[in-house]
């Protein structure tokens, strides 16, 4: 199957891939600039980010591509207009926004003529982003990494969403080959969305240790903690998430606000933080279900030619 173009707004893209927005830190320019390089549209992690080192993230990945550049962030987040403000001044090429929804970030969009697209994991959801103004939507089901909106399966929420909106659907969650991509679309998806494969490349900014860490993962290491955002989340069973699955995480000594609604069962930012500088025993890694299924660090122009050779294969 030769792969088509994904349309959003006034975008295009020659390879229907996004490359999902993965905080704190693991997207920035060089990975999102990379995948825009390759016809995809590449995601800087917003979240997390001072508005000074997002403004400068976005020029580095411009300097970098005259590729697709978009934001991920993340709606629980307590700066997060003012993270999709900065961006917008900045001329980023589309918001993707996920772990909650807002009302007030289409009317930013539509002021700036910038597609705005939520992750959504349902078709009400979904219905009332298309009649908001979104652009197009991204359709996360169980088997993606990090905040969790479902326990279906992306493959039986897009054929429902695809017959309900007449935006692009952008399927999320257990999307590493060119076969998954190649089935996604058959759902009817216009394009997917993909973070794991993305996270284990040599561009993504996780340190050394934790994309080794991310190589060793087998399929009974994968489990649903309990985040401070107030949502499931998905990672890789460590030190540190064993400790939440049994209540006995740190709770915060100090808090810096920076969700609107924290249960402070633990510091999220803090524990992200931690994995992505490679701490692996008292960080929290987030991943994808099916992790398990990656087995080597690959440069992104190599992800890309051997998803669009994967897919070619399948008639």
């Amino acid at each position: 199957m030769k792969l088509p173009e994904l349309r959003i707004g006034h975008l295009v893209a020659k390879v229907p891939i996004v490359q999902g927005g993965m905080a704190v830190r693991l997207s920035t320019a060089r990975l999102a600039s990379a995948v825009a390089e390759e016809g995809g549209i590449g995601l800087i992690a917003a979240s997390g980010m001072a508005l000074d080192e997002l403004r400068h993230e976005i020029r580095l990945a411009r300097s970098l591509t005259k590729g697709i550049i978009g934001i991920n962030a993340m709606v629980a987040a307590r700066q997060f207009v003012d993270l999709v403000k900065t961006a917008i001044d900045e001329g980023i090429d589309l918001v993707v926004a996920g772990a909650g929804f807002s009302r007030d970030m289409f009317g930013l969009g539509k002021e700036s003529g910038t597609p705005i697209v939520p992750i959504v994991s349902s078709v009400k959801l979904a219905k009332i982003s298309q009649m908001l103004g979104a652009a197009a939507v991204v359709v996360e089901g169980k088997e993606a990494g990090g905040h969790l909106g479902t326990d279906r399966s992306m493959r039986e929420i897009v054929p429902e969403i695809c017959k309900a909106v007449t935006i692009p659907v952008i399927g999320a969650g257990g999307v590493l080959s060119g076969r998954d991509v190649v089935e996604t679309l058959r759902l009817g998806a216009s394009g997917v969305q993909m973070g794991t494969r993305f996270a284990a490349s040599v561009e993504s900014n996780a340190g050394p240790a934790l994309k080794q860490f991310y190589l060793k993962a087998k399929p009974e290491d994968v489990v649903l903690i309990k985040s401070p955002v107030g949502l499931p989340g998905r990672a890789v069973k460590n030190p540190f998430a064993a400790k939440i699955l049994e209540g006995t995480a740190p709770t915060p000594q100090t808090c810096d606000a920076c969700l609107k609604h924290c249960e402070k069962n633990f510091c999220i930012i803090k524990a992200l933080i931690r994995a992505q500088q490679g701490d692996v025993e008292s960080g929290l890694v987030f991943t994808g279900e099916y992790i398990h299924k990656i087995d080597e660090i690959l440069p992104v122009k190599e992800i890309f030619a051997r998803l669009i050779q994967e897919a070619e294969q399948i008639e």
